[in-house]
């Protein structure tokens, strides 16, 4: 089996996203491809509409699913509930609502926590009963807003089990839990995932084991001597918000200060920059170029094993509210190693006249905004190369995936019989949310953010 180099940064089990806008970066993606082909053909063979890279798909599937394990064949609403600021604004949640809303028997909506209501006794929004919802943000999200409105429909539907993702992910849903895989339980974890998962601690004074299995009397210290191969990220933050990384940040003081004054931080392992990094034109000052960029990539996996994948790419976070972007995914059909498509790919946009690159690029542009690709912080950025993998590599990436869900569970049991509870720094009343609605492996979409490589990182 043809496997990847890397790591995976963090796994998020609460409400992980992109699965959308990947299906929309597709499109743009083999529109793009196209035109170039027409300019200036590569002669390389690409496949860009493997269902992987579809994986809002998948997550369509796992939402009706749990609606049949609730009501069965009967109809029923299913809600996809955002905070209420986001609701205009993040279209791979309205384009959710409405390709459940296209189903038989099904009826989809976007709405806020608050437009929930109880109508005797039952779960409803606007008098329809809910029959599952899936729900955009984390619990701390919710206990924030259940204090400024009553929020007790939701919280009824955590107890009747009609919440996606179950809040049970939440205790072992934080950077930490790497901790527990990098340390002494990490016999209990299959092997590859081991050795994907980069060391990391919980940040405070104290003393640990490092890296490569020596003593550190104060990790403090030892992260102020090592910072050029650290990272400092809080335990359960998100959009890359607070992230201070070795050589990107240079001031140790600012990162050290923010890690203790905010609390809740880990320090992990730096992965190397050009592991997880690929070269992709781009047009500067009316020249083409080659620029480097930072590549990451989502596994997304449900109970029934591989959902899709997300490709992002930027700089360092690739977190698309860090200003990050998308990259279009495409499996090498052509017989040839990766690297050598990529290079070529390369050379000849290139090779490209620079006023028919700016058009092709326009042609992006406009197809972005027609699709209403935007996040929080407006129009999203897209590569305009694709990320090239093969089959093979996307075989391994199965098997990883299904190793990192029966991972996950271990994690579930460990937090249930008590193992983990020195490590658990969440509040009681989001500690009993979870107990109400515990995981145990049902409906669920999670996801491995993995910095890896397919063959075409920078070769230095």
């Amino acid at each position: 089996m043809e496997s990847f180099v890397g790591y995976h940064s963090e796994w998020n089990l609460g409400s992980p996203g992109g699965w959308d806008y990947q299906r929309l970066t597709q499109i743009i993606g083999k529109a793009v491809w196209e035109q170039i082909n027409r300019i200036k053909p590569t002669n390389i063979e690409l496949d860009f509409d493997h269902p992987y890279f579809s994986p809002v798909d998948g997550l369509v599937e796992i939402l009706v699913e749990a609606h049949r394990s609730v009501s069965g064949q009967n109809a029923g609403l299913i809600a996809v509930v955002a905070e209420e600021e986001t609701l205009a604004d993040v279209t791979e949640n309205i384009n959710l609502a409405k390709r459940l809303d296209a189903l038989d028997g099904i009826h989809g909506v976007l709405c806020a926590p608050h437009e929930l209501e109880l109508k005797d006794g039952v779960v409803c929004r606007q008098g329809q009963p809910v029959s599952v919802m899936f729900m955009d943000f984390n619990t701390d999200v919710l206990m924030a807003l259940h204090r400024r409105q009553d929020l007790s429909p939701v919280l009824q539907a955590v107890k009747e089990h009609r919440v996606i993702n179950p809040r049970g992910t939440e205790p072992f849903n934080v950077k930490s839990m790497f901790e527990v895989m990098t340390g002494p339980f990490k016999d209990r974890f299959h092997a590859e995932i081991v050795q994907r998962t980069p060391w990391t601690r919980q940040f405070y004074q104290r003393q640990t084991e490092g890296p490569k299995g020596e003593t550190i009397d104060d990790l403090i210290d030892w992260t102020r001597r090592n910072w050029r191969d650290l990272v400092l990220k809080p335990e359960r933050g998100y959009s890359g918000h607070g992230v201070r990384v070795g050589t990107v940040n240079d001031d140790i003081d600012e990162a050290i200060n923010l890690a203790l004054t905010e609390g809740d931080y880990i320090v992990q392992e730096k992965i190397p920059l050009a592991l997880w990094a690929e070269e992709i034109p781009s047009v500067q000052d009316e020249k083409i170029d080659l620029k480097r960029y930072q590549t990451d990539f989502r596994c997304l996996m449900g109970v029934e094993g591989l959902v899709g994948f997300v490709g992002r790419y930027g700089g360092v976070p690739t977190n698309v509210g860090s200003g990050g972007g998308f990259q279009p995914l495409a499996i090498l059909a052509s017989d040839m190693p990766v690297r050598d498509a990529v290079d070529r790919i390369n050379g000849t946009i290139m090779n490209m006249n620079v006023d028919d690159l700016l058009e092709v690029i326009e042609k992006q542009k406009k197809m972005a905004m027609d699709c209403d690709f935007t996040y929080l912080l407006g129009p999203v950025k897209i590569a305009l190369r694709p990320r090239v993998i093969t089959t093979r590599q996307i075989d391994a990436l199965k098997s990883y995936g299904q190793k990192m869900w029966a991972d996950c569970l271990t994690l579930e049991k460990m937090w249930q019989t008590g193992q983990l509870d020195s490590m658990i720094n969440i509040e009681e009343e989001e500690l009993a949310i979870a107990r109400m609605n515990p995981w145990q492996g049902s409906a669920a979409i999670i996801a491995s953010d993995g910095l890896f490589g397919f063959g075409a990182e920078p070769r230095e």
